[in-house]
């Protein structure tokens, strides 16, 4: 087993951003070239946007997209697994894992950089919106919100609608992550992007930044780009540091590849100058277990 330093200085992060055919092969063929041009850019570690190897499956309630998941290990993370021993990189990849027969999940696996797994995580928070009706295919997550060593830094995964929740970035704040990575697929639906577009994408954006800033880490967010159906993804990958700041962001229409530096030092530089997690009061929380707090 490799040792793994507990608090390297500073490490490489990618972003893959890109778009998405009917083609599982073809998308998973994209991905690999991306890591090792990635890699060859100096990432130490990579990470793939939301369920990469096909396209989004949600918009429709379809029992014949059950067919495209599969068991982990498996096809694709096994591919995953020889690229992060190949160029010696970390990947951060989101897969559609068929479990057992009618159990499946949304689930982000992590190759350490000799290509053995580190960690896997089941999305924990499940949508059903239109477009987005995740919970037809997706059993939530029963790993809970955690963090992995790896040789570039402990790194936290959550998925897409995870970003949403405070909690689920404590928690795996709480757990070591010095960089909180959410692969994601988010876009606009065709209704709604004239009145709401522009407001729907800052309040995306700026969640995961207040994440950074509420627990003193490095968030990543890779989305998809492209249309896909009635869902056209906003792209807009981004990086941010424990400040909130931006350090790299895509743009919305093309895909990109952003390769960032993240400070890992900085975290105790933020943390004990903005010291939130010094001054929780843990003590008076145990109304975050319930539902709704009803003080009638």
């Amino acid at each position: 087993m490799t040792a793994h330093p507990s608090h390297p200085r500073g490490t490489t992060i990618a972003l893959v951003q890109m778009s998405c055919s009917a083609d599982p092969q073809a998308n998973v063929r994209k991905a690999l070239a991306r890591i090792a041009d990635a890699a060859g850019e100096g990432a130490q570690i990579v990470c793939l946007q939301e369920l990469f190897a096909g396209l989004y499956p949600c918009q429709q309630e379809d029992h014949a997209r059950f067919a495209e998941a599969e068991p982990i290990p498996g096809p694709t993370s096994e591919a995953l697994s020889r690229a992060a021993a190949q160029h010696g990189v970390v990947i951060v990849g989101s897969l559609f894992e068929r479990r057992a027969p009618g159990l499946y999940h949304n689930t982000a696996v992590v190759f350490d950089a000799d290509g053995q797994l580190a960690g896997t995580y089941r999305k924990m928070h499940i949508p059903d919106d239109p477009r987005y009706y995740e919970k037809f295919y997706f059993t939530p997550g029963d790993l809970g919100f955690r963090s992995f060593a790896t040789r570039a830094g402990r790194i936290g995964v959550c998925v897409c609608w995870d970003q949403w929740f405070p909690e689920a970035a404590r928690l795996t704040a709480l757990s070591g992550a010095q960089i909180l990575f959410y692969p994601t697929a988010i876009g606009w639906q065709p209704e709604e992007k004239e009145p709401f577009g522009a407001s729907q994408w800052s309040a995306w954006e700026t969640m995961m930044r207040s994440h950074a800033i509420a627990n003193g880490l490095f968030v990543a967010a890779p989305n998809r780009v492209g249309q896909e159906a009635e869902l056209q993804f906003w792209g807009a990958s981004f990086v941010a540091d424990p400040y909130g700041n931006v350090l790299a962001r895509a743009p919305h229409d093309t895909e990109e590849t952003l390769v960032v530096q993240c400070q890992l030092d900085q975290i105790d530089v933020v943390r004990t100058h903005w010291p939130f997690l010094r001054d929780r009061r843990i003590d008076a929380y145990a109304d975050l277990l319930k539902r709704f707090v009803d003080d009638g």
